[in-house]
């Protein structure tokens, strides 16, 4: 889907080019496509001179321009080049293209010690892992290899298992090959089974959601690192679990970082990707998507917007013919995958939608409210956010007081634009002019706004326009 571009469509790029669309973007760069379908990369002057200064790239083998007051470098590849932000890049396709990424990792590396490269931009034409500094959780480069090897997962290439399991073309001896090339340092070469990798890994933590994380330790992840235990006394698997809440509460957050820890391949039911206007059509990528998580087991199935699909029967729309048949798709799939090792998380803003015979237990056993973050919650997140960064004479009780009801989503927000203001104006550590600043320029877009009139303006004496 075209983004936001910085350029103008048609806008005369260096080189003779123009701009056609922006594929994606960052707060410091693009990656565009210009109209003879070729790849550019747009740094603004403050990022790229920060890679020139850790000799990642030579700003002089760029071309430099300028739009209004900003000073752009551009950087093309061939459309047969990979270039694209790590978090979306496709999983390699052979072994030629997993070694390319090893040595753009390797090369990388050699210069930039210490950056982290989870959300680096992989520019396969330069052999470089371009960093982006952003203020999210680093991973070691054997997660960043593994991550680019299964095309977005966050798994150590060193479990080996996992990997070969979603890799049927890579061979044992192929990814021997790739982990050499990389040239990995002070990474953990063990390769856990399950529940060993449950037990030795750092502890999961939800920072800002304390109940939730408690939940999920007890309901979930105790479960799986204890299987033996459970199993003794009849519980094989965690059941189904639907979280409710309004929009921005932090629902989707968790569950991404509850995927993250449990290492497991995870895959989604959404309007976006399943809803179809065609009868039995929706039922069958349903089906499609079970299936899969299934034969990936164990493994994470999350059901986004679940109203979407499994509104009660009895009201309105719900009642068509093939809406009972999603619904019953639905209600004939969830045991069964449960019972298969699929761990099913459902997310829905309007639960008094949701079809009774869903909720009923046997299907989703635990149905757990995540309302707005309190102020101690708020304080919570920005610990463990302004911990990653170095702070100067800040007060976080009075920000999290300030920030108290807003959606998390709206935290992590105010850190980065503090993070941006304070590099802007050259300081060296995120001072209270800079949160200040930040969360004046992000207004609360929760509240409820005064409606906008459009295209004329109504007389409340008179009663008309």
């Amino acid at each position: 889907m075209p983004q936001e571009a910085w350029l103008p469509v048609g806008f005369a790029l260096p080189g003779g080019g123009k701009m056609r669309l922006a594929v994606k973007t960052g707060e410091e760069w693009q990656i565009i496509e210009t109209a003879a379908h070729m790849c550019m990369l747009l740094a603004k002057s403050t990022l790229a001179t920060r890679w020139a200064d850790a000799k990642l790239i030579e700003l002089g083998t760029w071309q430099q321009f300028k739009y209004g007051d900003d000073a752009i470098y551009a950087h093309t590849s061939s459309r047969t080049s990979a270039l694209a932000p790590l978090s979306d890049a496709p999983s390699p396709q052979n072994k030629s293209e997993a070694l390319a990424f090893a040595v753009a990792l390797r090369e990388t590396r050699a210069l930039e010690t210490s950056a982290a490269l989870h959300d680096a931009l992989y520019v396969e034409a330069l052999s470089r892992l371009l960093p982006t500094y952003s203020l999210t959780s680093p991973l070691s480069d054997d997660v960043v290899l593994g991550t680019y090897l299964t095309g977005g997962m966050q798994v150590s290439v060193y479990s080996t298992r996992r990997i070969r399991q979603l890799l049927s073309w890579l061979r044992e001896a192929g990814l021997t090959e790739v982990i050499a090339k990389a040239d990995l340092k002070g990474a953990s070469q063990e390769t856990p089974d399950v529940e060993e990798a449950a037990q030795k890994r750092a502890p999961f933590s939800l920072a800002g959601r304390p109940a939730l994380e408690g939940f999920f330790l007890e309901h979930v992840i105790d479960i799986i690192a204890n299987a033996d235990r459970y199993r003794a006394l009849g519980i094989e698997f965690p059941s189904a679990i639907i979280l409710h809440g309004p929009p921005g509460c932090g629902k989707t957050f968790a569950v991404e970082r509850l995927i993250e820890y449990l290492e497991w391949p995870s895959f989604s039911i959404d309007a976006t990707s399943i809803g179809s206007p065609f009868i039995h059509e929706t039922s069958r990528k349903v089906a499609e998507v079970f299936d899969k998580a299934i034969k990936e087991s164990p493994s994470v199935l999350v059901i986004d917007e679940m109203e979407a699909f499994l509104a009660d029967r009895e009201m309105g729309a719900g009642s068509s013919h093939h809406r009972v048949e999603e619904v019953g798709e639905f209600l004939r799939r969830i045991p069964e995958a449960t019972a298969k090792h699929v761990l099913i998380i459902a997310m829905t803003n309007r639960l008094e939608m949701i079809d009774p015979a869903i909720q009923r237990r046997g299907r989703f056993d635990h149905v757990v409210y995540v309302g707005m973050p309190s102020r101690e919650e708020v304080e919570g997140l920005l610990r463990e956010l302004f911990s990653k960064v170095p702070t100067e004479g800040l007060d976080l009780a009075k920000l999290s007081g300030v920030l108290a009801g807003r959606p998390l989503s709206d935290v992590a927000f105010v850190v980065r634009e503090a993070a941006r203001l304070a590099a802007r104006a050259g300081r060296g550590s995120i001072d209270a002019a800079s949160v200040t600043a930040a969360v004046k320029s992000a207004p609360s877009r929760t509240k409820e706004e005064p409606s906008r009139r459009i295209g004329f303006v109504w007389d409340e004496q008179n009663g008309k326009p």
